[in-house]
C-alpha cells in the first residue's frame, strides 16, 4: 500500500481546516495551497507551498488559472502501480499528489442575491476545483478526495492507522464528488438558462 505523501487544499468552506491540515503536517504530509486557504494555513503556523511554486508557473488571469497545470493533474490521475505512467512521470518531474480536499466558489451564494448580475455569475463559476475533484475521484484508486468537513476525521484517523485511507473510504468519497459536481453543474445550467437575453443590457 503506498502512504500519502503529499496534499492540496484549497477551499472555499474552511470550516475545520486549521486542525485537519495540522494533523496532517503532523503526519509528515507535504500541504500544498491556494490563495486564502494558504494565508490561513501560514496563520496558524503551518508549512505550506504555494501551488505556483509546486508547479513553477505562477498564479494568473485574476485568479482564474491556478491549479490547471500537468504537474498537478498528472500528479493526481497517474496510476501508481502503472509502470509506463510512473515512467512518463518520471521523465517530466511529476510528483505524486496522494489527497484532494477542495471545494467550490459558491455559485448558489452569489447568484441568491437578485442584484446578481450575469459577469458576477461567470466569476463565480469554478474551473480548477471541479477539475481536480473530478480527476481524484476518477483516481479513486490512489487518491482521497474530501469535498465534506464532515469527513476529516475518518480519514485522518485512517491514515494514523496504516499511512493511507481504505480503497472502501476512497470510492465512497469519490461517489461524493460526483454527487457535488453534478448538482453544481446544475445549478448553473439553471441560473444562466432564467437570464433573459433579450433585456439583459449586457447583450445589448
Amino acid at each position: 500500500m503506498n502512504t500519502i505523501k503529499r496534499a492540496i487544499i484549497s477551499l472555499t468552506d474552511k470550516s475545520g481546516i486549521e486542525q485537519f491540515a495540522s494533523q496532517l503536517s503532523q503526519l509528515g504530509i507535504e500541504i500544498l495551497s491556494t490563495g486564502g486557504t494558504a494565508k490561513k494555513l501560514r496563520e496558524q503556523g503551518l508549512q505550506v507551498l504555494d501551488v505556483a511554486d509546486f508547479t513553477g508557473f505562477p498564479e494568473m488571469l485574476d485568479g482564474r488559472v491556478k491549479t490547471l497545470h500537468p504537474k498537478v493533474h498528472g500528479g493526481i490521475l497517474a496510476q501508481r502501480h502503472n509502470p509506463e505512467h510512473q515512467k512518463q512521470m518520471a521523465a517530466h518531474g511529476l510528483l505524486p499528489i496522494d489527497l484532494i480536499a477542495v471545494n467550490l466558489y459558491a455559485f448558489d451564494k452569489a447568484t441568491a442575491d437578485p442584484s446578481c448580475t450575469v459577469a458576477h455569475a461567470i466569476e463565480n463559476i469554478d474551473i480548477g476545483g471541479p477539475t481536480m475533484l473530478r480527476a481524484a475521484a476518477k483516481n479513486y484508486q490512489d487518491v482521497t478526495v474530501i469535498v465534506d468537513p464532515a469527513d476529516y476525521p475518518v480519514v485522518i484517523a485512517e491514515i494514523k492507522a496504516t499511512g493511507n485511507t481504505t480503497l472502501k473510504t476512497r470510492f465512497r468519497l469519490a461517489r461524493k464528488v460526483f454527487d457535488l459536481t453534478s448538482t453544481y453543474d446544475t445549478a448553473i445550467a439553471k441560473w444562466l438558462n432564467a437570464v433573459d437575453v433579450d433585456s439583459n443590457p449586457q447583450f445589448a
